[in-house]
């Protein structure tokens, strides 16, 4: 079942809606952290109502695992003449699952324009870029609802490093910020080359900022990179960034993950 035949099932309760998260969008023993916040983002995008500005930043605890049935729902904490803080969260047979902030924001005028964050300079592009081989360790919900392509050339050492182009293999009707949130968590932790493919991992906390109010990109490609920058006694902190098609940031986020081995 897809992402939008999954939201197309679900049942209205009070604050939000249950839904049932298939087992080929499983992650391990959870739910994939994507379908997770994504849905967490369609209540709280329901609960602030037709007027809400666009997303601009997320801070996302993934607190116990999450499969089968679940609620979400989410509350308006407060709405400014700018900016709209929204809470959701989702729960299941465990109790809480996700609790997730969300800020929506308004343009404003500002003097200040930084565009730092480029993609490496070794980059494929989508067109020329050779698809992933899944294997016996690879996610089901990688496997069944997204493609994925190599986006850098082959390299002789290992780095704490993971840049894939990934593509939603169904797609249609989805908000665009929905549909970004959804892919965004789609790569491995980018310490994952330095460690054996069948250890588990879990993220804890994950922040996402949004660059621009309206994610955009050719044919549905978007470019993840992930790097780990740092990883002792079973916790890494790694960086991530995503572009569009044409080499335009549209997110960037950190993330701490437990390794469990």
């Amino acid at each position: 079942m897809s992402f939008p035949e999954v939201l197309a099932n679900a049942t209205p309760i009070d604050g939000g809606f249950r839904v049932t998260v298939p087992s080929d969008w499983h992650q391990g023993r959870t739910a994939y952290g994507g379908i997770s916040t994504a849905l967490a983002l369609t209540a709280a995008m329901r609960a602030g109502g037709a007027d809400l500005p666009p997303l601009r930043s997320a801070q996302l605890s993934m607190i116990a695992p999450l499969y089968g049935e679940v609620e979400a729902q989410a509350r308006v904490l407060r709405q400014g003449k700018n900016a709209t803080w929204v809470s959701a969260e989702i729960t299941g047979e465990q109790g809480l699952g996700l609790a997730a902030n969300f800020v929506f924001m308004g343009p404003v005028e500002s003097t200040l324009t930084i565009h730092g964050l480029v993609p490496p300079s070794d980059l494929i592009p989508v067109e020329d870029a050779a698809e992933f081989k899944f294997h016996e360790h690879s996610p089901i919900f990688l496997k069944t609802h997204f493609e994925v392509r190599h986006g850098l050339p082959r390299r002789t050492e290992k780095r704490p490093e993971i840049c894939w182009w990934v593509r939603a293999r169904e797609r249609s009707g989805l908000d665009p910020m929905v549909e970004l949130l959804l892919v965004a968590d789609a790569t491995p932790p980018g310490a994952g080359p330095l460690m054996a493919p069948s250890v588990p991992v879990s993220t804890m906390q994950w922040q996402v900022n949004l660059l621009t109010p309206l994610p955009q990109t050719r044919d549905g490609w978007w470019l993840l990179r992930s790097t780990g920058d740092h990883a002792e006694r079973g916790c890494t902190s790694q960086d991530e960034t995503i572009w569009n098609a044409d080499g335009e940031a549209m997110l960037a986020g950190m993330q701490s993950i437990a390794l469990f081995g």
